[in-house]
């Protein structure tokens, strides 16, 4: 499989979306300004969806000026004035590094996904159905842990170094008890995944942390290939806020047909950070902002194209063309409501 991480710093795009019905002449609260707007280096829907929304800001007279950067530099960037607005950024994983800039930033919005998305533990199905595993907690057996390590102890495909869901993780492997029995492993978290999709695919054991919607579930799908480890308790490190039970209903895939399924944490987002100033300077793009969402459908139907036929911004483009032509009366209706915002 082609993996897809844009290179860090200012991303260039060249890329010609259809206009979607502008706002009359005499009502373009973007003439003449430009929005610094920045996306995550992580390749994925979120990047078909910043297309979307870059669009809708032309459509309101912006001009956009796109920049790629890890959410980390964004924040610094953004406190600053050096950047005024991005719109993939993980809650509520990211939510302590927002906290050390809300000063100058503020949260837009309630998220691009409607009804969020989920984060947890997965494990290859076939293994699991033989050794009868439908809980996290059973890896504090040597003999369950030893099934996915080869020196006996559990290996633990986590999240990036810079991702503070690796932090929810290592928190979690104290609290329950799995830390002698489970090695966490933390690296650049799209290649770390190559190996334990092939091993899935290959019918080996194959232990991971992931979240959905994503590329990664969209290759191996819950409930045929691997399948959600409910956690024991609910459990976060202080400096990441629990926003609700990490109870989930309905969620496919969960071992053992658990429902409500018990997740790494409560649902998380795709949310919206802008500079204060920015954002009191232009309500049209608040307002704008406030009203996307789309379903969780639509996310992995984009998030499995990109897995399918790998990262490009030529695929990107499509993608968003393809939304944009089949949704222009939404569209429509979130430039005009932006445009007389005040």
């Amino acid at each position: 499989m082609k993996m897809f991480t844009a290179a860090g710093g200012a991303l260039a795009l060249v890329i010609t979306l259809m206009v979607s019905g502008p706002v009359s002449a005499q009502n373009m609260p973007g003439k003449g300004k430009t929005v610094k707007y920045a996306q995550g280096d992580s390749f994925g829907g979120n990047y078909v969806a910043t297309q979307i929304i870059v669009q809708a800001m032309k459509n309101l007279g912006y001009d956009v000026k796109l920049a790629t950067m890890n959410t980390t530099l964004f924040f610094q960037a953004v406190a600053q004035g050096d950047e005024d607005l991005a719109t993939d950024i993980n809650f509520p994983q990211r939510e302590p590094g927002f906290r050390a800039v809300e000063k100058q930033a503020q949260v837009i919005g309630s998220g691009l996904i409607a009804g969020g998305g989920i984060n947890g533990y997965l494990i290859d199905k076939k293994t699991a159905d033989q050794y009868k595993i439908t809980s996290l907690a059973q890896l504090k057996d040597p003999k369950i842990a030893g099934l996915f390590g080869a020196d006996g102890k559990a290996e633990l495909i986590s999240c990036d170094p810079g991702w503070s869901c690796g932090d929810v993780v290592d928190y979690q492997l104290n609290k329950f008890g799995l830390k002698n029995n489970v090695r966490a492993v933390r690296g650049k978290y799209e290649t770390l995944m190559v190996d334990a999709i092939a091993k899935v695919r290959a019918g080996k054991p194959a232990f991971f942390y992931a979240w959905s919607p994503s590329w990664t579930v969209n290759s191996v799908v819950p409930g045929k290939d691997v399948v959600w480890l409910p956690t024991p308790e609910d459990a976060l490190p202080p400096n990441v806020p629990n926003r609700g039970s990490a109870l989930v209903p309905g969620v496919k895939g969960c071992a053992g047909d658990a429902d409500p399924c018990r997740m790494a944490m409560a649902s998380w987002n795709w949310g919206a950070v802008g500079n204060r100033e920015f954002v009191a300077a232009n309500p049209a793009v608040r307002a704008l902002i406030e009203q996307i969402k789309f379903p969780q459908s639509q996310w992995s139907a984009w998030e499995y194209a990109i897995s399918k036929n790998g990262g490009s911004q030529a695929l990107v483009a499509k993608l968003a063309n393809d939304w944009i032509s089949g949704n222009k009366a939404v569209l429509d209706q979130w430039v005009q409501t932006a445009s007389v915002a005040k």
